[in-house]
Formats: structure tokens, sequence, C-alpha cells
């Protein structure tokens, strides 16, 4: 059934106009993703008139272009400036940055940026169109307490961010948090922290934050040394032009596992209503952090901070198409407009979409799976004239950037204060640099502050009863695995000196197996099971070594006794 849906959607495709109009949507995702404050949705909303006359596959294979181009164009702007094109490729910058500027390989770093979201996406579109029905379940279990515990866990991510200034990642943290509280209360309406002006009361956008925090401050850091500004980045010998593509596939390929991963980390994170890219690219880049062996080299530059992020935000989309199609609840800013273009094409999104109409379905299905192919040509193409950005001198480059940032800020809203925020953000961002304090969990909490403070209110707007937080199968699950994640910075770190950390894994098999089993069915029991058998494997080889740490590694270390 699935291979003749496919068949008859690739024939409703398969016109040269449509092809056409999907590479011109691809190229102008592309170039908008890489314009820091140009974001995909206002790529996608200005398509959407254009598309008003097309019949409906066509017209939304062209806005899933637009889409999939935008995912990708992002890492251009991030990896060649150090500022993040789209919200979702935030997490690219820690690693893809100093990759291009501390070790002179911009080249690696882009390419290997290209290949993980190609990857990204293509993993993303086959579950896209063999897992959609029974994926867009999972997205009908979560209420407010499930959502205000996955926000618990993510915020636990501020730990992983902090690296070795701890403190001072917990403080910029709280202060994105404190800052998303700033305006008008969503739940119930009531003014906080407006000291009685109107124009404070609007709140900070999002934004005009991320922009000013990243961009400006990035940008007064590169030119407040006078000579430095008047250099480019070819001129330092930084830079090459040629992208080295076999190169950075080989990279992707030794890396395979991360790829897995932190895909199906964005699609699960884009099947939730509201969790976005941006919290898919943090969270896969923290979740490699922790599964690898050096991680203190994240930050510094490596592959595996690269093809975590850019994996995942490519992924997520997937996701989101599959809930907003299956259940007509938009995962995102992004999803929202597409699905007003579906409603415009007399196209009504429902559990029983995909089964009522298969042809259109499969076609989004199929262009997003197209669109992927597309984005590799496409960008391989236009990474060597992005590249040849870095020839500008930086004062030059950095007025440029300026501008187009304070335009796309402006665009968003058509606000004056947004462009302010950006100015404001920008001086704090560039004093927080100076004095070392990190600003990716900053970041963090300004994402997850608002979603986490309306879901609780959401919670006990329906009960005062705190006990859901903690009986809910999947409310349980994160905050389980929440503790586990705030405490695995310190397991690393110990682990192969302290004899607690030979108990830490099987511990959090046991634990995570509990909620597994609570949520019934067939599928998440047997994981479950798989799961509890593996940590009780890890406890009968603890348990056969004398539980002595030499015994778990498999050599002989000093031995610390707590």
């Amino acid at each position: 059934m699935i291979i003749e849906n496919v068949i008859a959607a690739f024939v409703e495709l398969a016109t040269i106009k449509t092809f056409m109009l999907m590479m011109v949507g691809v190229a102008g995702g592309l170039i908008a993703g890489a314009i820091p404050g140009f974001t995909i949705a206002m790529a996608v909303v200005l398509t959407l008139p254009f598309t008003f006359g097309m019949p409906a596959s066509q017209g939304l294979a062209t806005m899933v272009s637009v889409l999939v181009g935008g995912l990708s164009g992002g890492l251009m702007a991030g990896i060649l400036t150090g500022i993040p094109g789209t919200p979702s490729s935030v997490a690219t910058t820690f690693d893809g940055f100093p990759m291009a500027r501390k070790k002179g390989e911009p080249g690696l770093a882009l390419g290997i940026g290209v290949w993980s979201s190609f990857c990204g996406g293509i993993i993303s579109a086959i579950l896209l169109m063999t897992l959609a029905p029974q994926l867009a379940r999972i997205g009908l279990e979560f209420n407010p307490w499930d959502y205000f515990m996955l926000v618990m866990f993510a915020l636990t991510i501020t730990a992983s961010l902090a690296g070795k200034n701890m403190v001072k990642g917990l403080i910029a943290g709280i202060l994105g948090l404190l800052i998303r509280t700033v305006g008008e209360d969503e739940a119930v309406g009531m003014a906080r922290f407006d000291f009685g002006s109107d124009t404070i009361l609007q709140g900070f956008d999002f934004i005009a934050v991320l922009i000013g925090l990243f961009a400006f401050s990035q940008l007064l850091s590169d030119v407040r040394d006078p000579a430095a500004a008047r250099r480019s980045l070819t001129e330092t010998g930084t830079v090459h032009v040629r992208i080295e593509h076999r190169r950075a596939i080989a990279e992707v390929a030794k890396r395979w596992t991360i790829v897995v991963r932190s895909s199906l980390i964005g699609v699960f994170t884009g099947i939730l209503p509201g969790a976005g890219g941006s919290i898919a690219n943090i969270l896969a880049y923290d979740q490699a952090k922790k599964a690898s062996k050096h991680p203190e080299k994240f930050g510094t530059g490596i592959a595996d901070g690269i093809i975590a992020p850019e994996s995942s935000n490519n992924a997520v989309e997937g996701g989101a198409l599959i809930t907003m199609m299956a259940l007509g609840i938009p995962g995102d800013v992004t999803t929202a407009v597409m699905l007003g273009a579906l409603l415009i094409h007399d196209v009504v999104p429902s559990p029983t979409f995909i089964s009522d109409e298969p042809v259109l379905a499969y076609s989004i299905f199929l262009a997003f799976f197209v669109a992927t192919f597309m984005m590799v040509g496409l960008q391989s193409f236009m990474l060597r004239v992005f590249v040849l950005v870095t020839r500008v001198r930086m004062y030059v480059l950095a007025s440029v950037i300026l501008g187009f940032c304070g335009i796309g800020v402006y665009a968003i809203n058509n606000v004056e204060f947004d462009v302010w925020t950006l100015v404001w953000f920008g001086i704090l961002g560039f004093i927080m640099r100076h004095f070392g304090f990190p600003l990716a969990p900053m970041i963090l909490g300004v994402v997850l502050g608002n979603i986490a403070e309306l879901n609780l209110a959401r919670a006990f707007a329906i009960t005062s009863d705190l006990s859901p937080f903690f009986t809910r199968p999947w409310s349980l699950f994160f905050l389980i695995i929440a503790v586990f994640s705030a405490g695995f910075p310190m397991y690393q770190v110990q682990r192969g000196r302290k004899k607690w950390t030979l108990v830490f894994l099987p511990a959090a098999c046991f634990a995570v197996s509990v909620p597994l089993y609570m949520m019934g069915g067939i599928v998440r029991p047997v994981v479950a099971t798989v799961v509890l058998a593996y940590g009780a494997f890890t406890v009968w080889q603890r348990a056969r070594g004398g539980w002595r740490i030499e015994a778990a590694l498999g050599h002989t270390v000093p031995l610390k006794e707590d």
C-alpha cells in the first residue's frame, strides 16, 4: 500500500514545473536560513501567497522545499561567522565556528554540516513515510504535566553547556529564565516586570534576544580591535575556499551512531507540539557530549559537535509534519503556516487524513525526501559563494550582517522596540563573553522558560494535586532521565575513579524501565524489557568482576575509595 501511494505521489509531482519550483524553494530557503534574523517561518510565510493558484500537491511541495532549505541554510552563517542563521542552528556554532576559525578548516566544517543535514533529513523522511500514523499517536499522550517535565529534563542540559564554568553557566541559565518572565503572563494575562511601560509589557522577542546575544555580541568582539577589524578571515590564513566533501563524508560515516541517535532525537522532538528545532538542536548536542569519550573537546571544533545538532534539526520537521498531518496540531511556527496552507487548499488534517488523502499526503512526504537531495546539490554550489564572504574585511562584514539582523528583527513584528532589544542584549552578551559567562545556557533558559511556565499554569488549572507529575508515565519518564542527566557530568568526570560510578548505568536502566512498562501496549514494554535486561547484564558483569573498577574498565587503574 505504501509503495502504491509513493508511486502515485511521484506521478503527481513528476513535472518540470514542480521540480523547478522545488529547486527555487530550496535555494530561497538556503538564503533565508543563512541570513541572521530572517527565520524559516518568515520564508515560508512569504512563499504562501505564491502557492494560492497552484494545485495543492504542487504548492505544498514548494513550501516543503523552502522549509528543507531553511533548515540547512542556518549552518552557513553559524560556521563562517559564529552567528546562527536560525534558532535551530544555535548548537552548530559551538563547534562549527571554532573548527572554521581556530582550526582553519571551514571547508571541512561546512561539508560535515551539509552531509549531517542530509543524513538527518533522509532518516526523517523515511520515518515520515513509513511510521507517520503510529508516531503521531505519541503526541496525543502528552498533557501539561508531561510537557513541564520534558522542559525540566531539557534544562538539565545547562550543566553540560556550562562546561568548567558551572556556577557562571547556572547564573546565565537563570538569567535566561528571568528574561522570559518580562511582559504579560500568557496564562492569566497579568503584567510582570513592565515598570508601568506599555512597551516593556509586550516582552522581549525571542528572535531579537537570540540575535542580540549571538550576533551583535560576536560582531562587537570581532571589531573591538581596530587592527583585527581591518583584516578579513582570509588574510589570517584560516579560510580555504575548497569544500572538502570526501573528508566530510568520511567523518560523518565514522560517526554514524551519532547521526542515527541525533536524527531520532530530532524526529521525537518534532512530534511533540511546540518543542521545535531549537530544543532538538541543543538536546542532540548535549547527548552527543554526554556519550562521548572526550567530552572536554566539545566546543573546541570537533566533528561530533557539528554532526549531532545538524542531524537533529533537519530531522525535526519530519516529526513536526507527522503531527501536523495526522493530528492537525502544528509542531512549530513553520508547520503552523503549512497547516494554514492545507486549510486554504480545502484540506483538513486529521487522524484519518493520510488514509483519506493518500496521494496528497505522500506527495508531501516525497517532496520532503526529494528536497533533501536537492539541498545537497544546491548547497554544495552555494557554499562556495558563501565562503567568499570570508574575504570581506571584518568591519564591512560586521556592518552588513548587523544591517541584515536589524532588518530581520524589525520585519518579524514591525516593532521598533525589538531593534532596541537586539542592541541591549548584544551589549549584555558582549559583557558576558568578556567575563567568561557562557551564552548557551542563557539562550536555553529563554527558549524553554515560556514553555515550562505555560504548561505548569495549565497543569495547576486542571488540578492542584502534584501527584500527576510523578504518576503519569511520560512525566515520570522525563523526571527520571532529568535526574540521571543532571548527575551525568559528575559521572563522566569520576568514571574509572569512584566505585559509585559502577552502579550509575544499571540504576538508570532499571529506573527508566518503570515508566515504559506503565505506558502499556506492546512496543514500549518490549523496549523496557530490553533496557531492563541490559541493566541486569551490566550488574552481572560488575558482580562477576567483584565490583572492582579495573575489572569494569578492562584494565588496571588506581583505585580511590569513597
